[in-house]
């Protein structure tokens, strides 16, 4: 015990001496160096802050982050000084990307540890974390993800302390003696609102609901349809979680009872994410629990990993989707709308399962009604983000389409059944000129 205070006291006065202001700790970069936050909640807003302060000082810095959350430097006048590469869209940085300022360097989540590896250079790594402990250790449980290949790589590391920050078990832990610098941050952890659900997704998420049985293993997306889904969920028994995301949704399984995780064939009685987005509430429920694990990207989301367990359901969005069952996920046409994330990942996933089902979801029309979302062929530059060959399920307000296993003719036929009832004669009509139908 002695000894165990006597490093305490050590870990304590390392902290200290590391202790520093975000103004002082954005002066250790330096121009030409290559910058790699985390995604969204795991953002070191006051270390970007201060970045973006001190940005006419810089030139040819490079910020290398998926989902941006701080906009301070994603303007056309910063990019002499900072110039960012996006690996997945936000809002704060969507309009860069379309217009050419910001970079875009596609990828599948699950390879981003190891495209930071072997490609990309990393002098400075930031993210939040949670208090320190007695042993010396912070966790980034709000953005696991890519964070700890961009800690092991980086030459420098700025860490955000917050109370607000659950610390969790997994992979996930940073020591003091990894750190450069320490920036203590009292502001809420970032909030996710939990959007009201439309009749669109209550008939979606119903429709899914039925077709999830006992037993399964589930990664839900983000957004209004997974809320549905999670309604339709909690009568079910011995489901799992094993995703990217951890969701205020979840919570609500978990603690409804219908999630146990008792039958998952990996992490048996965990909970498995990557990154967590949501209430305070979510960040609370997060906490020292110990039927919580937060890992690395390229482990939760690694496909193979994913399909060890039986059962596995994925359920994600898109933007159109063709009569053959391609799914344009990220783009409107040419134009990058957000990433591919971690959909293909879980898709494939689901289908290297026993059992496994993954469902790809969409409004019937778009644009008030005016167009369809299942379409002859995809816009023009569209990006496939769900390929014929893994696409299982494709649903909507109208139905459930299997695509999976059946021929070009059954796939259109079941797409058309689920379009818009206003859109199915021109889609049949469409489907003859192709000779689809």
């Amino acid at each position: 015990m002695a000894n165990l205070d006597a490093l305490s006291r050590r870990f304590q006065q390392e902290y200290q001496e590391k202790l520093c202001t975000p103004e002082q700790s954005a002066k250790i970069v330096n121009s030409g160096d290559y910058l790699c936050f985390p995604i969204c909640a795991g953002e070191p807003t006051l270390f970007v802050q201060a970045l973006a302060a001190r940005k006419e000082e810089l030139e040819g810095v490079v910020v290398n982050q998926q989902h941006h959350l701080c906009p301070d430097y994603l303007t056309p006048e910063s990019v002499p000084h900072i110039r960012v590469n996006s690996w997945f869209n936000s809002g704060a940085s969507r309009k860069g990307v379309q217009e050419g300022w910001i970079d875009f360097t596609p990828n599948y989540f699950h390879e981003v540890p190891k495209l930071l590896s072997e490609y990309w250079p990393i002098d400075i790594a930031g993210t939040v974390v949670s208090p320190m402990d007695e042993h010396g250790y912070f966790t980034c449980s709000l953005s696991v993800a890519y964070t700890m290949e961009a800690i092991k790589k980086a030459k420098k590391v700025v860490v955000q302390v917050n109370p607000g920050a659950p610390r969790t078990y997994g992979n996930c832990h940073i020591h003091v003696s990894e750190v450069d610098c320490i920036i203590e941050c009292s502001e809420p952890i970032v909030e996710l609102p939990i959007p009201p659900v439309t009749q669109i997704e209550e008939a979606i998420g119903g429709y899914i609901g039925e077709l999830i049985e006992d037993a399964s293993t589930l990664q839900l997306g983000i957004g209004g349809i997974p809320n549905a889904v999670c309604k339709y969920l909690l009568a079910k028994k011995d489901l799992g979680i094993h995703t990217e995301m951890l969701t205020d949704g979840m919570v609500d399984l978990i603690l409804s009872g219908a999630v146990n995780n008792s039958r998952k064939n990996t992490h048996q009685g965990k909970t498995i994410a990557t990154f967590a987005l949501g209430s305070k509430r979510l960040y609370e429920f997060m906490n020292e629990n110990p039927s919580l694990e937060m890992h690395p990207v390229d482990y939760t989301n690694n496909p193979y990993n994913i399909g060890l367990n039986d059962k596995v359901v994925s359920i994600n969005a898109t933007i159109e989707v063709d009569l053959l069952g391609q799914c344009c996920s990220e783009s409107l046409g040419y134009k990058q709308w957000s990433g591919t994330g971690g959909q293909a990942d879980f898709v494939r996933g689901a289908n290297i399962s026993c059992g496994g089902k993954s469902f790809i979801t969409t409004a019937a029309t778009a644009k008030k009604g005016t167009c369809t979302s299942i379409v002859p062929t995809l816009q023009a530059g569209a990006v496939v983000t769900t390929g014929k060959n893994d696409v299982d399920y494709v649903v909507t307000e109208f139905g459930a389409a299997k695509l999976r296993g059946q021929t070009g003719r059954q796939r259109a036929l079941n797409l058309i059944e689920i379009a818009h009832p206003d859109f199915r004669e021109e889609l049949r009509s469409e489907a003859r000129k192709m000779n689809r139908i």
